[in-house]
């Protein structure tokens, strides 16, 4: 795994929930994320948080989200709270701080219900706590190739460490979801890609499923090619024309989507599986 320094801050905050596009609410107690994805969509929050230093190279501490989650628990109505939205609530600095479980704790003592995402596999350690509880277990996974997670995701956790969380989860009687993506043209987009990562969740229990394709979100495109010029130079054409060259797009998205109903159908869980591109 890679080694970098990674710089903390701690900062305060005045609200910590907020309201959400996937679900009623959103919980970040973290701004950046050490995981360092490369293709990581909330890269767009340094235009809100200016760093020197690059998405994956810092992360802010919001010291203070235990109480200023209390003071909106006071007034806002119960719902269900997508954790997180723009960073992994489980990152490595959460073991010693422990801000995303006491906000957990706190949210499911007044009612909300959550709905968890994330690459580690230090959520093992709170799922015991969170069983028979308002709880959605989700992972992410873009492929089952380690060697291929360390280069698009360094410093997050192992394809194995996920799918362990998966099936303990499980085991805690907590219902379990997978977003798989994004899938990386011709890299984890295949046929046989998609339905190996269908059928590894699938066969692991889980029962809601997302797929998502590789987007040109603000602040992405950058990181992405100063990898494929290291690792795959053959690929820096082919993922412009995909990403930025609407017609070429268009037809990538439906044939991408035609290859995961098929999977979908072929494994027999069609109902189960969602495009989300």
């Amino acid at each position: 795994m890679p080694s970098r320094q990674i710089v903390v801050r701690e900062i305060g905050c005045r609200t910590i929930l907020n309201r959400g596009g996937v679900d009623d609410y959103s919980l970040n107690c973290y701004v950046g994320c050490a995981h360092g994805c490369v293709y990581c969509y909330a890269r767009f929050m340094q235009r809100f948080h200016p760093h020197d230093e690059p998405w994956g190279a810092f992360v802010d501490v919001k010291i203070n989200a235990v109480e200023a989650l209390k003071r909106q628990l006071r007034r806002l109505p119960p719902g269900e709270v997508f954790v997180s939205s723009a960073c992994d609530g489980w990152q490595p600095l959460e073991a010693r701080c422990r801000l995303t479980h006491r906000c957990c704790q706190l949210l499911l003592e007044y009612g909300f219900s959550l709905n968890i995402l994330t690459k580690s596999a230090l959520l093992e350690k709170d799922l015991a706590e969170f069983s028979g509880k308002a709880v959605q277990v989700g992972v992410t996974l873009t492929t089952l190739d380690e060697e291929l997670r360390k280069l698009w995701e360094p410093r997050a956790g192992s394809v194995a460490d996920r799918l362990r969380l998966l099936g303990s989860a499980r085991k805690h009687g907590l219902p379990t979801s997978a977003m798989l993506g994004p899938l990386l043209p011709r890299l984890s987009d295949s046929a046989a890609s998609i339905e190996a990562l269908l059928s590894t969740v699938h066969e692991l229990g889980v029962r809601r499923i997302w797929v998502d394709a590789l987007n040109p979100r603000p602040r992405v495109w950058p990181a992405v090619a100063a990898l494929l010029r290291r690792h795959f130079p053959e690929l820096l054409p082919e993922y412009r024309r995909l990403l930025f060259h609407a017609p070429s797009r268009a037809q990538y998205l439906a044939e991408l989507r035609e290859r995961v109903r098929d999977a979908a159908g072929r494994l027999g869980i069609t109902r189960a599986v969602a495009c989300c591109m």
